[in-house]
């Protein structure tokens, strides 16, 4: 028969690795996956938005992001910018919302955040990317 303690020490593993795939589980949807996308950028989702830094500055950023909404034939919803930041809201023809974000990090470089609806749409963001790329 075995004793009380000798039962509590296998349970105590089980119950670790219980606890490990329950934290796993609840934080999935906020870890950040890295991919390179063009030429040696770096895209992470995270929480269903991409975000990537751009080499320009925040006024040329500013300008290829409108491009891209332009070139898209997105509705352009509002916009809003001062000499940090600027937020461009927009809608595609299924009507889903197309938020960017962009924030100055230095006289070179933005730092550009992109969320299509409430969770995000990877392969749409992905198409924006592209376009704001492609115009800087």
């Amino acid at each position: 028969m075995k004793s009380k303690s000798s039962a509590r020490s296998h349970l105590v593993p089980l119950f670790c690795a219980t606890a490990a795939l329950a934290i796993l589980a609840g934080t999935s949807g906020c870890l950040a996956v890295a991919a390179g996308a063009g030429a040696g950028a770096t895209v992470a989702y995270v929480r269903g938005d991409l975000g990537t830094t751009l080499g320009a500055d925040l006024e040329r950023s500013d300008r290829a992001v409108n491009s891209a909404i332009a070139q898209l034939q997105f509705a352009k919803v509002s916009e809003s910018k001062d000499a940090l930041q600027a937020i461009i809201i927009a809608r595609n023809a299924a009507d889903k919302k197309i938020e960017l974000h962009l924030d100055k990090l230095a006289s070179d470089a933005t730092k550009l955040k992109i969320r299509v609806g409430t969770f995000g749409d990877d392969s749409l963001q992905v198409t924006i990317l592209d376009r704001v790329n492609a115009n800087l």
